[in-house]
C-alpha cells in the first residue's frame, strides 16, 4: 500500500520560511517523479514544483520561482520543499504526489498525471 505523508505546515508570517517533508512507502521511490501541489479556498488545486527521479531536473510554477525549492532524498525516500520569503498568497493546503514515469519538460502538469497524493498539510501565510 502506497502512502505519502506530509509534515511541516503550519502558521507563519509574511517573509517567513517553512520546509514540508513528505515520507513515502510502499513503493519504489526512485522510479517515481515527485511533486507538491497546493489548494486554496475556493480555488482548484494547482501544481507548484516537481523532480525527477534522480533530482536533477526541477520544474517550478512561475509563482513560487526564487522563493520555493523542491529537493527529494532517495535513500531516505522524502521530498522536500523549502519554502522562503512566503507571501499570503501562498496559503493554502500542500499536497505530495508521485507518478511513475519520465520527467516532464513541458509546462504541461495536470495533477491527473499523479497516482499517488498524500493527505495534505496546511500552510498559512499571514500578512
Amino acid at each position: 500500500q502506497v502512502q505519502l505523508v506530509e509534515s511541516g505546515g503550519g502558521l507563519v508570517q509574511a517573509g517567513g520560511s517553512l520546509r514540508l517533508s513528505c515520507a513515502a512507502s510502499g513503493l519504489t521511490f526512485s522510479r517515481y517523479v515527485m511533486g507538491w501541489f497546493r489548494q486554496a479556498p475556493g480555488k482548484e488545486r494547482e501544481f507548484v514544483a516537481d523532480i525527477s527521479r534522480s533530482g536533477q531536473y526541477t520544474y517550478y510554477t512561475d509563482a513560487v520561482k526564487g522563493r520555493l525549492t523542491i529537493s527529494r532524498d532517495n535513500a531516505k525516500n522524502s521530498v522536500s520543499l523549502q519554502m522562503n520569503s512566503l507571501k499570503p498568497e501562498d496559503t493554502a493546503v500542500y499536497y505530495c504526489a508521485a507518478k511513475e514515469g519520465e520527467f516532464d519538460f513541458t509546462a504541461y502538469r495536470p495533477s491527473s498525471k499523479y497516482e499517488y497524493w498524500g493527505q495534505g498539510t496546511q500552510v498559512t501565510v499571514s500578512s
